[in-house]
């Protein structure tokens, strides 16, 4: 990885203040187009990037994968220009492919009450799933927020948590009675069982008393899936997704689940109302006398 790969890095890190997956992903992305240059011994001007895209194309990635490349290459090329004085942008001409947003994938309520209750509570580990089950399903929170959460960001009265989102963006998000209570339950009676060091201010926690991570926490959900008869694949941002499309079925405000979603445009929010107009044709079918 080249020094200039490095400095716009530390750029995001220290100054724009992104979160570590995401640094993670521009890295990913830049040193895939590096090596495609150096592979193919080009310049890095605009011809060059063009043939990179048609290179994504002839690989058949998703146009998805095509506009997070870009993007990220015509992040790092600004700040070249910027700080460190390239003449010209390569990329200043160049737009993303045209994304067709998909709809996510949720989960009927009575599909999340089952996953909810998978866990064995005869267990310390089935205490903890429940608790983290009903606080992603409550609070609609990333389970990388999820995982990071600690002692000091919670509270009963009223029931909320605090959590870092991306950019390291704090919001506060009120808490439901059941979460609330399962979270009580497993601080009392399980956590106690986990803890291999009594400094550890991590909420939940694994057998070796350390942070329980995301890939941990997704081999549970698979396991939980499974066990509640839930045949579609799952992972964590599907309850993400529920937790949205739940609450605005049921009346709540836009801009209400747009903060505790954490989201800084509300057209990113707004996906969401377009599953709950998908799920209401449905219903009425089945309900209104004429239909």
């Amino acid at each position: 990885m080249n020094q200039r790969i490095h400095e716009f890095l530390d750029y995001l890190r220290y100054e724009r203040n992104l979160s570590s997956n995401t640094i993670e992903s521009y890295q990913r992305d830049l040193i895939d187009y590096m090596d495609f240059v150096d592979t193919h011994g080009r310049q890095e001007d605009e011809q060059n990037v063009i043939h990179y895209l048609q290179f994504l194309q002839q690989e058949h990635r998703a146009p998805a994968t095509q506009a997070r490349r870009l993007a990220a290459i015509k992040a790092y090329y600004c700040f070249v220009v910027n700080d460190q004085g390239l003449s010209s942008d390569p990329t200043e001409l160049l737009s993303a492919p045209k994304l067709n947003r998909r709809l996510p994938h949720v989960l009927s309520i009575e599909e999340v009450t089952r996953l909810i209750e998978a866990p064995d509570l005869s267990t310390m580990t089935g205490i903890r799933d429940r608790a983290m089950l009903e606080l992603l399903y409550a609070t609609g929170v990333r389970v990388s927020e999820l995982c990071h959460l600690t002692m000091n960001d919670w509270w009963l009265d009223p029931p909320k948590i605090r959590c870092l989102g991306k950019g390291s963006k704090e919001r506060y998000i009120p808490l439901g009675k059941l979460a609330a209570q399962w979270l009580m339950r497993y601080v009392d009676v399980a956590r106690p069982q986990f803890i291999k060091d009594i400094q550890e201010p991590t909420l939940f926690l694994n057998r070796q008393g350390k942070a329980l991570t995301r890939q941990g926490f997704w081999k549970l959900l698979k396991k939980y899936a499974i066990k509640a008869g839930i045949t579609q694949p799952i992972t964590p941002h599907m309850i993400r997704h529920s937790f949205a499309t739940h609450l605005l079925e049921n009346g709540a405000d836009l801009r209400a689940v747009q903060e505790m979603l954490g989201h800084q445009d509300i057209s990113t929010t707004q996906i969401y109302t377009h599953v709950s107009q998908k799920r209401l044709r449905p219903v009425y079918d089945q309900t209104h006398p004429r239909a």
